[in-house]
């Protein structure tokens, strides 16, 4: 081993990051086995530091808990230290930011679904994770028609401050992407491989424009291609990390439907388009508007709906307590608005302060932003 190999080691195991890296390369660890060591671990790297009878307990794998105890022994050349490794060299080199699990500014909408990550890989704007985002899904074999809604609602919300949230596929995924940008808004797509590693090729310029006011997201270590297994995991946290899920076009057995049914699941909102009977890839929306997803013309409807929905988690406050807030933003947005102040203030501070839940929260802030009565500033939000 090279002095200069030697070196790079030692800055690696100095790095706050390394431990994390190191966890998001345990083998043999999918979603239900990183759910049950949240279960049992509110801060996941405590995992580093236990004895092997306690792995066996929580049901570490033999591999896993043989990483654990190359990272206890400082075993450099155990292959998951060594994959780890060359991660945390690909960061460096790409200007790649990790979000983990222990870190005041990881999702708060993503922390409360089953089978989060623990940790994220980032490339752009690491505010845009705790604002208020719409995630707009579809067919990558859209229609013109198709194309032009996802295009012109992604204009809008981004217009009204919203982050449009994608995967960045083929077809309504793209096309909402570049509406948001056109807007001079932000998006945010959710990758199915490193976020250094632009699929699909035909998006590699738009890959490469997203960061400038968007960013790149992906659970996947730099680096990752593309595997076919990686799209419906990436499904669960671009749902997860939006207050509601817009379906622009879906043909009956799209993945855009799994989708729908993921933000069901962690209970978000559901929207749909309709469109003509004729059209195959209107059928999926349909299926959706008839299990009860809200039929959108336009972007008025998700307003309204996403008002509706935050309003009717929390008693009712009297009007007068904060005379600001117009009463049809409801209580939660009148609780929110009177914890804030003109000082920034945190997403997990404002949990605190109010009691409500982040997706509860996330959405009153988006109505306060629809008004124009709070800010998005580094560091969190504050009255406008």
């Amino acid at each position: 081993m090279t002095d200069t190999t030697l070196s790079s080691n030692d800055t690696f195991l100095r790095d706050h990051r390394s431990p994390w890296l190191l966890l998001a390369h345990l083998p043999g660890l999918g979603e239900r086995r990183w759910q049950a060591i949240l279960d049992h671990l509110p801060d996941p790297s405590e995992l580093l530091t236990l004895d092997p009878a306690s792995l066996r307990t929580i049901g570490l794998p033999p591999l896993a808990r043989a990483a654990v105890l190359a990272w206890q022994q400082g075993d450099p050349e155990h292959p998951a230290m060594q994959d780890a490794l060359a991660c945390w060299q690909r960061l460096e080199a790409h200007t790649i930011d990790v979000i983990h699990w222990a870190q005041s500014d990881y999702p708060a909408a993503l922390r409360q679904i089953h089978g989060a990550p623990p940790v994220l890989y980032l490339k752009g704007r690491r505010d845009l994770l705790s604002r208020p985002q719409i995630a707009i899904v579809g067919s990558r074999n859209a229609t013109r028609s198709g194309l032009d809604h996802a295009r012109q609602f992604a204009r809008a919300l981004a217009e009204r401050g919203v982050v449009v949230t994608s995967g960045m596929a083929l077809g309504i995924d793209g096309a909402a992407h570049q509406g948001a940008l056109e807007a001079g808004g932000s998006t945010l797509a959710v990758l199915g491989t490193g976020v250094d590693v632009a699929y699909p090729a035909a998006h590699r310029r738009l890959a490469a424009a997203i960061p400038e006011r968007g960013a790149l997201l992906s659970e996947f270590p730099p680096g990752t291609r593309a595997r076919a297994g990686h799209f419906p995991r990436r499904n669960r946290i671009i749902s997860g990390m939006a207050q509601g899920t817009l379906v622009v076009e879906a043909g009956l057995r799209s993945g855009s439907l799994i989708t729908a049914r993921l933000a069901l699941e962690q209970g978000r909102e559901i929207f749909a388009i309709p469109g003509s009977i004729h059209n195959p890839l209107a059928r999926g929306c349909h299926q959706l508007i008839r299990q009860g997803a809200t039929l959108v013309e336009s972007v008025q409807d998700i307003e309204e709906q996403l008002a509706a929905w935050g309003s009717a988690a929390a008693e009712p406050l009297p009007v007068d307590e904060e005379p600001d807030v117009p009463a049809h933003l409801g209580a939660d947005a009148r609780t929110v608005f009177g914890a804030l102040a003109f000082d920034p203030c945190s997403t997990d501070d404002l949990c605190d302060r109010t009691g409500l839940s982040a997706d509860v929260l996330l959405q009153a802030i988006l109505m306060l932003e629809m008004e124009g009565l709070v800010l998005t500033v580094p560091g969190g939000y504050q009255r406008a």
